[in-house]
């Protein structure tokens, strides 16, 4: 869990990075992974593990967002992050403006603090 945690600070500070240097497209990328790897963090704490981004999203979905354990608007932050993380990676002519990666920075940003509140108390019992 803890390495999880970590892990997904990395890529927030490598997304921005990338937005600092214009590579929105790249840090569009890394905003999303540091939102799924803060997700895997769950997953590690109920000793659990998908392979695939969509058994994560799902399951986030259902046992955290479902439950009112975390608002709503972080079900939609992960699954729009998803979606526009494919559009970049995928779509040859989809196209990035700095405000778009800011956009998802900053949502990336709030979405791992608050994984890490949820986490850290768990972690000191």
């Amino acid at each position: 869990m803890d390495y999880r945690l970590e892990s997904a600070k990395e890529r927030l500070n490598s997304a921005k990075i990338l937005l600092i240097n214009g590579s929105y497209k790249d840090s569009i990328g890394r905003s999303y992974y540091a939102m799924f790897t803060a997700v895997r963090a769950l997953l590690a704490k109920d000793g659990i593990d998908y392979s695939k981004h969509a058994g994560v999203i799902s399951y986030f979905q259902k046992e955290y967002i479902k439950t009112g354990q975390f608002d709503k608007k972080y079900s939609k932050y992960l699954s729009q992050a998803f979606q526009i993380r494919n559009n970049t990676d995928y779509s040859d002519f989809f196209v990035v403006s700095q405000s778009d990666a800011k956009e998802q920075y900053g949502k990336a940003e709030e979405f791992l603090g608050v994984i890490e509140n949820y986490l850290i108390p768990q972690n000191k019992m």
